[in-house]
């Protein structure tokens, strides 16, 4: 038996398989638009509550046993933002209004391309698929809804949900022992050189495989993938080179 066979791929979800960065943006803008209407404030303005609030969300500590949902959170962060900017607001809804015009515009967005859905039907009909992210659990689980993921794999994981997330080998070991197959029989696909490549060398894969669209170089600090491709659709390609 070959133990070098793929035999599995893991993918990660934002930016790998969903446009989270460009969802994000389109969001941001919406929200932006609100913020001018309602407060009356230049671009100038606007922009720099939007900035703190990604700031926040960038640093984000939740602890989900303090009794405050992430929505909750979410809120206070553009509730701070707008205060810290601009003072106090005579509209006390609006850091609310805000959040959820941001996170249910960002959602409308998150959704696999038909070419992405064929890419996994084609790979599910001969590898087990299995997604791995990080976050926060509950937003998390509603961007894998928003996105219609579950059909495509064998099974997802919430790594928010486990004591430890990528690039840890706790939540790789877990990942394999789900599908049933070892380390070496595995492909981990991700944008994050930080958590899925490092994540992916540390449970020693076969092969680790970068998304990178912009065609980022890989500094010398960080861990070298085996492979570099602008999109996931390149995957194919990759795998021919392995099998």
């Amino acid at each position: 038996m070959d133990t070098q066979a793929v035999k599995a791929i893991l993918f990660d979800l934002d930016n790998t398989l969903i446009e989270t960065s460009r969802a994000g943006s389109v969001a941001i803008e919406k929200t932006s638009d609100l913020l001018r209407t309602t407060l009356g404030l230049d671009d100038n303005t606007t922009r720099k509550i939007c900035d703190r609030f990604k700031h926040k969300l960038l640093h984000e500590s939740f602890d989900p046993a303090a009794g405050r949902s992430i929505d909750d959170v979410r809120v206070s962060h553009w509730e701070e933002s707008i205060q810290e900017t601009v003072g106090s607001i005579s509209t006390p809804s609006l850091a609310a209004q805000c959040y959820y015009l941001w996170k249910n515009s960002r959602l409308e967005m998150l959704t696999l391309s038909p070419e992405v859905c064929k890419l996994l039907k084609q790979l599910h009909s001969r590898y087990r698929l299995l997604l791995l992210t990080n976050g926060e659990a509950q937003s998390q689980k509603e961007k894998v809804k928003a996105a219609k993921c579950e059909e495509f794999f064998d099974a997802i994981v919430i790594a928010g949900e486990y004591v430890e997330q990528k690039p840890f080998l706790s939540i790789f070991t877990l990942c394999f022992n789900m599908l049933e197959v070892e380390a070496q029989n595995c492909v981990m696909v991700g944008d994050s050189l930080d958590t899925d490549i490092q994540g992916g060398f540390n449970a020693g894969v076969r092969a680790t495989v970068w998304i990178s669209n912009a065609g980022g170089a890989v500094q010398d600090a960080s861990v070298k993938p085996d492979y570099t491709i602008p999109t996931v659709l390149g995957l194919p390609d990759v795998l021919a080179q392995l099998n």
